[in-house]
């Protein structure tokens, strides 16, 4: 990968294209778990916006420790980002209402009304991201041309690094 860089606009919309990634935070004994989590939305500033229950294990690790990593993959088009940051939990009505849709009905099913329900909003610290330029089998080519000269591969997509 080369170090062109990605519109932050651009990485936004391709994280809001893959919608689920892994939240991995951090129990009282050090130890990471990670689990799947749908975001409902990247806004502009790069805040994404999960539901959960405020009951949760999720909830009650951010509770004491809100440094968090998520990531996204879209391993069909060659996209990867981790994301790190601080993770809080928001109890507001209003932003439900706002970022509520269908299929958050499944987990919560007593709507908006659920007393369980909260938000976790995600503020992102840095990025780094992975976003290849070519199919796989241009990019299999490369690298066995690559393989075959001895030499890394070239131009095999964009990565960076981006503090916010």
């Amino acid at each position: 990968m080369t170090s062109k860089t990605l519109d932050l606009n651009e990485l936004w919309k391709k994280i809001g294209q893959v919608k689920t990634g892994m939240f991995t935070t951090t129990d009282g004994s050090g130890r990471l778990n990670s689990r799947p989590m749908t975001s409902q939305e990247v806004d502009v500033d790069g805040v994404l916006w999960f539901f959960c229950s405020l009951h949760s294990e999720i909830a009650h690790e951010l509770s004491e420790r809100p440094q968090v990593n998520i990531s996204f993959a879209e391993p069909k088009d060659g996209f990867y980002v981790s994301l790190a940051g601080q993770a809080t939990l928001v109890r507001d009505r209003g932003l439900y209402a706002s970022l509520w849709n269908p299929l958050v009905k499944a987990w919560f099913p007593r709507g908006l009304d659920d007393p369980d329900l909260v938000l976790i909003r995600f503020d992102i610290e840095s990025a780094e991201y992975w976003d290849a330029d070519s199919s796989r089998m241009v990019q299999l080519i490369k690298m066995a041309k690559a393989a075959v000269i001895g030499k890394k591969p070239d131009d095999m997509g964009k990565h960076g690094n981006i503090k916010m």
